[in-house]
């Protein structure tokens, strides 16, 4: 049984950096199509990108039954995968999008710099120039800034600075 929840941990660790390169290069690159629906104004519940998870969790299920049908340990990848779907729903559209009937904005911790570090992703409108791509790991607020300005060649602009704020205020977009 450690072995197992061992297997899970490190699927979700290992889906954390794998998600990391995928938004990057992915989502930001050839995905693009499906993704930019996640930077544009959402009408309704559904947006193109969430074809992303659709996938992902296609693939976890079909892990899940390879395993159960003797492939082990195939079941506790696809399990891990769907821990970190269900941990990406709760932080990046739960508490940073506000896909919830409620509102919650953290005030302090990792939380609030969870929540900034995707707001500055979305400081950047398009699909180049953005910082940020974890959904679950956020470097320090004043690493992405710097990164910001460096990739836009001075001071964040005025919009961009109101949509990247040092404490955290309203909701992303």
């Amino acid at each position: 049984m450690l072995i197992n929840a061992l297997i899970v941990l490190a699927t979700v660790v290992f889906m954390e950096l794998f998600s990391v390169v995928a938004h990057k290069y992915v989502m930001h690159g050839f995905g693009w199509g499906w993704h930019r629906s996640h930077h544009e104004p959402r009408s309704g519940w559904f947006e193109k990108n969430d074809l992303y998870a659709v996938v992902f969790a296609g693939i976890a299920i079909v892990l899940i039954w390879l395993g159960t049908e003797g492939r082990h340990p195939l079941e506790w990848i696809g399990a891990g995968m769907t821990a970190y779907g269900m941990l990406y729903f709760i932080a990046h559209d739960g508490l940073v999008h506000q896909r919830w009937p409620f509102q919650y904005v953290p005030r302090r911790g990792y939380l609030k710099r969870l929540y900034q570090a995707h707001r500055m992703h979305h400081a950047v409108h398009g699909k180049d120039g953005a910082v940020s791509f974890g959904f679950l790991y956020a470097p320090p607020v004043t690493q992405l800034k710097r990164q910001l300005q460096a990739l836009h060649g001075g001071p964040l602009r005025e919009s961009a600075a109101a949509t990247a704020p040092q404490d955290a205020q309203t909701p992303a977009s």
